[in-house]
């Protein structure tokens, strides 16, 4: 087996990484915003989960829209318990690279995180992100709840209807029920706020959300 086929195959449950009982230790505010990186939030808010490439310049794209309260870069879809970088890049524990994204529904609504999610990557790449390449790159929206559900599936159908009139190929993403959240190591937490220059793949695919029906999920 080629080194980028064992990258983009989700390992067997006999090859998981055994991981550990103790959570990653992250600090308790926010490095932009200053509000709590961890529950309890406020009651109000509402939490969405979103995998779209290396987290770095993902929870930099939310933290920076308005409305949003807080945002945290860990992994989650796996099967290893509060797994580390170096375990979740080595393809062993099934995790994605993922952004935990704390909202005011009555400032933005999941259907604008949708949004900005879905343009914000290339949904139809299957195990990698441009140059990133691996199960933890994988386009992923985990829902909490039936009703961002119902809303994931429709931004998923609007959007294919506007790739496939750019002549683009089919989304990947998968959309799942909302999986344990593991916070990543503290030195992760709003890495580019601390690291400015440092390196973001993120990038869209230059099709707009509502490119054909104009509507909204």
């Amino acid at each position: 087996m080629s080194w980028r086929e064992k990258m983009t195959r989700m390992p067997e449950p006999r090859e998981l990484l055994p991981g550990r009982q103790v959570a990653m230790p992250v600090p308790a505010r926010h490095q932009v915003s200053g509000h709590p990186l961890q529950p309890p939030f406020p009651a109000q808010m509402r939490q969405g989960l979103f995998g779209l490439g290396c987290f770095w310049g993902a929870e930099r794209l939310f933290w920076q829209l308005p409305g949003v309260f807080s945002t945290a870069a860990g992994y989650a879809g796996g099967g290893t318990p509060n797994p580390n970088y170096e375990e979740v890049c080595s393809g062993l524990t099934g995790h994605n690279e993922v952004v935990l994204v704390v909202f005011d529904p009555a400032r933005i609504g999941y259907g604008e995180l949708l949004r900005v999610f879905w343009e914000s990557h290339d949904p139809t790449q299957g195990m990698r992100q441009g140059n990133d390449i691996g199960t933890q790159y994988r386009s992923g929206i985990y829902c909490f709840g039936g009703e961002q559900h119902g809303a994931a599936l429709r931004s998923r159908e609007i959007y294919a209807r506007a790739l496939q009139a750019a002549g683009r190929p089919a989304i990947t993403t998968e959309i799942l029920p909302a999986p344990q959240f593991y916070y990543a190591e503290a030195y992760h937490q709003q890495y580019l706020a601390k690291n400015p220059g440092g390196y973001c793949g993120l990038g869209g695919c230059g099709v707009a959300f509502g490119a054909v029906a104009g509507r909204t999920p």
